[in-house]
């Protein structure tokens, strides 16, 4: 370090250096105006993205990081509390319209949707995207107790 960005401050016993803070450079956040809204809706999670266009992460929340745990996470109220939480985290990109798509059977579906809707953001589109099995894998053998 430089004698340039170290100060000294007199204390009672000995001198002890300070360092000079770097000022934060502020943030451009860049607006969008239309997203996608990615919803994996499982049987022990609800998990919502939100992207721009491109593909780009914006944010995105879990019921798990809201705070619900065990079988409360699949629960439509507990998507509606995890969009709630991710519109404050993308609160500075102005999102206005978003194109929704939604994978999986749990119970938190409807229930982040209806919440994108009651939150400010316009529901343009929604898409299942769901993976369905064309006679892929084999089942596994009947379970004997």
């Amino acid at each position: 370090m430089t004698e340039q960005n170290i100060k000294t401050e007199k204390t009672e016993g000995a001198a002890k250096p300070v360092v000079a803070k770097a000022k934060k450079k502020a943030k451009n956040v860049r607006q969008v105006p239309r997203a996608n809204a990615y919803i994996q809706a499982t049987y022990n999670n609800t998990i919502i993205t939100i992207a721009d266009p491109n593909g780009n992460v914006l944010g995105w929340s879990s019921a798990g990081v809201v705070g619900f745990k065990g079988p409360k996470k699949a629960t439509p109220y507990a998507a509606s509390l995890v969009t709630k939480n991710l519109m404050d985290k993308i609160a500075p990109y102005m999102v206005k319209e978003v194109s929704v798509y939604v994978k999986g059977i749990g119970g938190g579906r409807e229930g982040a949707i209806r919440a994108l809707h009651t939150n400010g953001l316009n529901v343009v589109a929604i898409n299942d995207v769901t993976p369905i099995p064309h006679n892929g894998c084999r089942p596994p053998k009947r379970r004997r107790v």
